[in-house]
């Protein structure tokens, strides 16, 4: 009722001085239109059109619950963080013996890994109020807004759990760098600071004596942009590395994700896991949920081992185009794929999965290896059988054309990386080196000289198999597609070399 009377002064309070004149109505325009800027930034309501909104769920309504044992393949994590919020399920406990309760859990982990369902799954092991919110919601143009949204967020979050009749409330954020960025960094905009000063001066206020119990848990694949600020015990007082899965965790995710999914019988999750190796767990649900797509385009009743081979290469390049290349890029291409090929194989006998010709995304053919088993550790070896392998299809090129293409950019990005790692690992002549203390043009010089030689222990590597390469690539633009077996036989069947 008040709403409606106010704008009914406010009309014709705009009518009487609009039968005054127009230059007398202009400027309250104006002050009006101002004022209900101000009005419309204090609801937060301000941040590119948007409001300000908030992903909760409780007893009723919201998000559905997860357990932990819904998530695959972060068993250990998943552990840290349980005995983590055993400290809040067993306040009584803790505090009968000085345990200070945790504030805030900091999930620090790569994209697709679980860190938001672990959260959620968090709230159901606490039987807590979750409500979920994104940095990026947090910091925006107006000064202020980010600061009184965080307020919101600890209000609500104590409210939501006091209506529930809950004694805790997790508070989940995700793209924690955002908010919680190294301040400093923006110098032209203090509202980064402000909104991070809020946040922690409300992490600061949570007490063990009050009557909702508050945990933050927060989630970022840059840990290292963190301020030291947020990291400090008494704030984010544990950190749970959230990796990619290990074999056994891939296996673990694949089973889970192919619940209600008709798998034919040549399906083997122990073979797929193997081929998945630096998969996430969100790139192995859409592997199978690809898989199910192209079943269901072919008219199959059954996922078949073929449809998720093929959902493989379309998680990782892209879906197949219909441009096909000029038939002298497919040769060049065949030759290049065959290079990487064949190096793997005479490198690491059995590393060869598929290689095709067949454009994906932006690569025009590809050769996909398959680990032996998840490494940890590399050693020099092992590195400089990866630059190898990437240098091998430049080296293709030259050895059968007498020139390189565009195609090997990529490829030899990820050599230079890899010499650099090798240098940083104090594997190289230069011994052990601090990367803030060498110069730049000493790294670019010792990288150039360990390149060099793999470069031309590649080239001597092709030529000596020259007639394995020959075979393999012309088989290549025939069948537009080599499994790794087929590729292990042509070159048993070539010519060995007299070195040999």
């Amino acid at each position: 009722m008040r709403r409606e009377v106010t704008a009914g002064l406010g009309l014709a309070a705009l009518v009487f001085l609009g039968l005054q004149g127009l230059h007398q109505l202009l400027p309250v325009l104006v002050l009006a239109a101002i004022l209900g800027m101000v009005f419309l930034m204090a609801q937060g309501r301000l941040a590119g059109g948007r409001p300000f909104a908030l992903q909760a769920s409780g007893g009723q309504g919201g998000m559905p619950p997860i357990g932990f044992e819904a998530i695959g393949g972060q068993e250990v994590a998943k552990r840290e963080l349980m005995e983590a919020l055993d400290f809040l399920r067993r306040s009584d406990e803790a505090a009968a013996l000085g345990i200070r309760p945790l504030k805030g859990i900091l999930l620090a982990g790569p994209p697709g890994t679980g860190k938001t369902l672990m959260a959620r799954a968090a709230a159901s092991y606490t039987q807590s109020v979750f409500l979920a919110a994104s940095g990026s919601q947090f910091v925006e143009m107006y000064a202020g807004v980010g600061a009184q949204r965080i307020r919101k967020l600890f209000s609500q979050a104590k409210k939501q759990a006091k209506k529930e009749g809950r004694a805790s409330a997790i508070i989940f954020i995700d793209e924690l760098e955002v908010l919680g960025g190294k301040r400093g960094r923006h110098t032209s905009h203090l509202e980064y600071d402000q909104t991070l000063n809020e946040l922690l001066v409300q992490m600061d206020g949570i007490t063990p004596s009050e009557e909702v119990q508050v945990l933050v848990i927060g989630a970022t694949n840059r840990p290292d942009l963190l301020d030291p600020a947020l990291l400090r015990p008494g704030r984010f007082d544990r950190t749970v590395r959230v990796d990619l899965p290990d074999k056994e965790g891939r296996r673990h995710i694949l089973a889970i994700h192919a619940q209600g999914k008709p798998l034919a019988a040549d399906v083997d999750l122990d073979e797929l896991a193997r081929e998945t190796y630096g998969f996430s767990g969100a790139h192995l649900e859409s592997l199978l949920n690809e898989g199910a797509i192209l079943a269901m385009r072919q008219g199959a009743r059954e996922i078949s081992a073929r449809h998720l081979r093929e959902a493989v290469d379309k998680v990782l390049l892209g879906e197949k185009l219909d441009r096909r290349p000029r038939e002298t890029e497919r040769r060049r291409v065949a030759y290049h794929e065959m290079g990487h090929a064949l190096v793997s194989e005479l490198g690491r006998p059995g590393s060869v999965s598929v290689v095709t010709l067949s454009p994906r995304g932006r690569a025009l053919g590809y050769m996909r290896q398959t680990p032996e088993d998840d490494p940890y550790l590399y050693t020099k070896e092992e590195l400089e059988h990866q630059i190898d392998v990437c240098l091998g299809g430049a080296a293709a090129e030259e050895l059968v054309f007498a020139s390189r293409s565009t195609g090997a950019v990529g490829d030899f990005e990820q050599a230079v990386d890899l010499a650099l790692r090798m240098i940083l690992a104090g594997m190289s002549s230069l011994g052990i080196v601090s990367r803030e203390l060498v110069p730049d043009e000493l790294l670019h010089q010792e990288s150039h000289r360990i390149l060099k030689g793999r470069e031309a222990r590649v080239r001597a590597l092709l030529a000596e198999h020259r007639e394995a390469l020959e075979a393999a690539a012309q088989e290549l633009l025939q069948e537009e597609k080599l499994s790794g077996d087929r590729i292990r036989q042509l070159l048993q069947a070539a010519p060995q070399p007299a070195s040999r």
